[in-house]
């Protein structure tokens, strides 16, 4: 098999020759860390070195003619309660007025051209689309979630707006992607280390519905789902699976009841696991015999429908390019 072919299986549910793996995408500071360990600054390079099944390439530049962003949440600094442009909106006639992006001003052509020559890898593709987190740069983390109670109508129009803009973008994209990709990988933290920022009550109204549209769209166009949440999701991991989530990353491995042993448990076969290698103190403290270790642990929890990867795809560089190799040559 090759990389593209292991991982279509692996998240199809079907036999594979082995469990996948995927580096991540390490932080810009880490890279040259692994340039210098490898003594190359070609990534492709490297990343073979890694024997690495998955390329994620994200798509198209927004070309505003005036240069103005995709979003402008015009927020007030740079904490999660900063307030954005409608925070102290009551109305949804304003959110209606307000200036969106406009789909015509995305470009593909670099994205396409890089799927085009990324060679037998498995290619994740599409808007990241983190559209909970987009509302609440919006409003002020704080203020949307209080905003659910008092003005849900204006939650609900500022997100319809966010999500609707995705869904065209991506349906642009899918239309010229065709085969090239393999999946839609979308992100959306819904977690904290000890549960849901907010109820699973609240989910299903404010966040399910939208997010059902977006998976739906990838579904009809022929391609599985890999959602990326960090966090302890557990409690919603069923209602992911039922809106068709196909694969979970990156399995947050010291959040509460995301354990590989619980996982396999509670999931195993339902859907494919993504990650499960603990970045927060395995990866930064361990030795490369303790990583070798964990990921023969989760092969036999979560395989085989199982991609190992570090359980955030951040890499930072406080990982040791030798504990990387571990991972990856324990895999194989």
């Amino acid at each position: 098999m090759n990389h593209r072919q292991r991982l279509q299986a692996i998240i199809a549910g079907e036999p594979a020759d082995r469990c996948g793996f995927w580096l991540g995408n390490p932080h810009a500071d880490t890279w040259p860390i692994l340039e210098g360990h490898f003594g190359t600054d070609d990534h492709e390079q490297i990343l073979q070195q890694f024997d690495d099944d998955m390329r994620w390439i994200r798509p198209g530049a927004y070309h505003h003619p005036e240069a103005r962003p995709m979003f402008d949440f015009q927020r007030k600094g740079r904490e999660l309660a900063a307030g954005g442009v409608f925070a102290d909106c009551d109305s949804v006639d304003e959110v209606d007025a307000f200036d969106w992006p406009n789909p015509d001003y995305l470009d593909f052509t670099d994205t396409i051209s890089s799927l085009q020559t990324a060679g037998d890898v498995y290619r994740p593709s599409g808007f990241w689309c983190p559209f909970f987190h987009y509302v609440a740069d919006f409003f002020g983390m704080e203020n949307y979630f209080v905003k659910m109670y008092t003005h849900a109508d204006v939650v609900h129009a500022v997100t319809r707006h966010v999500v609707d803009f995705h869904l065209e973008a991506n349906r642009r994209f899918f239309a010229v992607a065709g085969d090239l990709i393999d999946a839609y990988f979308f992100g959306n933290d819904f977690g904290t280390q000890r549960g849901l920022l907010i109820s699973r009550q609240m989910m299903a109204d404010f966040v399910f519905p939208y997010f059902r549209q977006l998976t739906g769209l990838a579904h009809e166009s022929g391609y599985r789902v890999i959602l990326h949440s960090c966090g302890s999701i557990y409690d919603v991991i069923p209602d992911l699976i039922d809106m068709g989530v196909d694969a979970l990353h990156p399995l947050q491995a010291r959040a509460a009841n995301m354990e590989a042993e619980r996982l396999a448990v509670d999931f195993g076969g339902e859907l494919a696991f993504v990650g499960g290698i603990d970045t927060q103190d395995l990866l930064v403290n361990g030795k490369p015999d303790d990583i070798a270790a964990d990921v023969k642990r989760v092969k036999r929890l979560l395989g085989p429908r199982l991609i190992i990867s570090p359980s955030h795809e951040a890499v930072l560089p406080n990982v040791s390019p030798l504990n990387l190799l571990a991972m990856a040559q324990a895999v194989r």
